[in-house]
Order: C-alpha cells, then structure tokens, then sequence
C-alpha cells in the first residue's frame, strides 16, 4: 500500500508540474503574440467596413469613431450593445455603417450591414452571417451573386412608398427563382435602416464628431 500511495502521489505531482508548465507556455504565447492578434481582427474588421463603404469616401479610421446606438430594436435584436461606424472626411460626417438584422429570413436571422451617406444614399450593403439554403436565399451573398449590389444608390425616396418591396410584392427588387422570402426580408430590413438614419443621424453624426476628436488615430 506504502508503495502505491508513493506511485500515486508522483503521478500526481508529474501532473501537476505538467499543468502548471503547459499553462504557462499559453500564457506567454497570448502575452508574445496578442498585439499582433489584434491587429489581424482589427484589418478583419476594416476589410469587412471598407466593402460596405469606399475608401475615397473617408480618411479617418472607422473603427475608432464607433458609437452606441440609440433605440437599437429598431435595427434588430442583439446579444451585445450594437455600434455604428460613423466616416468622416475632415471633420465633416460622410457616411455612416449601421449593423442590421433581418429576422424573418427563410432559415431565420441575417445580419447585415448598411452603409449610408450623408445626404441618405445608400453607399453598399453585405450580408455579414446568414444560415439561407445554397442555390436558393444564398444569392444575397457577394461570392454567390451580385443581387445585393443593386441597393447601392438608393434612398429612402427612391424608390418611392411600395416600391420598397419584392417584384412579387409589388415593388422594384427583384426575388429569386424559388425564393421569395429572403429577398424580402432583406429589403425590409435595408428599408428599416434608411428610417433609422433619417431619425437619428445628426445624433450620431454628433457622437461620431466626439468620438473623432478622442481617438488616438485621427484621420488615416
């Protein structure tokens, strides 16, 4: 008994040395590695921006001017505190992204992003993360068609009332052949967006300003 108890108490301690040496090897890997880390997401994150909004359109950096939005229901439902993205050219607002969702998709939720100018047009949108079947609601993604271009340019007023809406519905965008659903949630929700934006835009444009003057990169 004296001898395995000896046996169990090394392993254990073998163990415990083992635990102790891999969780300080991950420990300096993170601490080694995490600037360059982060600098990935943040170029991530950009690519992502600069899709939605063309580059010659800002010359600040918009993931420094990020700002919390008012009544955030109105653009959908999140799990964290949603933010715009609010672009500038000097200290003049140009442009802002604003985070949708369309809940009613045919498989469920898409998430969205819309890019708006200052005087309302709309600069691009991208389907950020969506679960539409392949061949059919997938043709909102870039990689599958190009369908989602054909927001770019438009406004709250153009098209006009009903013409926010599917062919089928009534409206000037076209559905896909066998789906109907999701090009309609997606309108609505793009819809939404330019609502929001004539609501609350001076609000944001201000707090993008704000934000701007505090950020420790300024203009690019």
């Amino acid at each position: 008994m004296t001898a395995l108890f000896r046996t169990i108490n090394k392993n254990s301690l073998t163990l415990g040395l083992f635990a102790v040496l891999t969780t300080g090897l991950v420990a300096l890997t993170w601490y080694a590695t995490r600037d360059q880390i982060a600098s990935q997401v943040r170029a991530s994150e950009e690519k992502a921006l600069h899709e939605v909004l063309p580059q010659s359109t800002f010359d600040n950096s918009l993931l420094d001017t990020r700002v919390i939005l008012p009544e955030p229901e109105r653009l959908g439902s999140y799990a964290q505190p949603p933010e715009a993205y609010i672009a500038f050219q000097g200290d003049t607002p140009s442009a802002i992204i604003l985070p949708v969702v369309a809940p009613d998709g045919y498989s469920g939720r898409i998430n969205l992003l819309v890019g708006i100018y200052a005087d309302g047009r709309i600069a691009g949108v991208r389907v950020i993360t969506h679960k539409e079947t392949p061949g059919l609601g997938d043709s909102i993604d870039t990689r599958i068609s190009d369908w989602i271009l054909g927001f770019n340019g438009k406004s709250i007023n153009n098209p006009a009332g009903e013409g926010w809406a599917v062919r089928k519905d009534g409206g000037e965008f076209d559905q896909f052949t066998g789906a109907t659903i999701t090009p309609r949630a997606v309108v609505a929700a793009v819809r939404r967006s330019l609502d929001y934006f004539a609501e609350y835009h001076s609000a944001l444009f201000t707090n993008g300003l704000q934000r701007l003057k505090e950020s420790p990169h300024g203009q690019l």
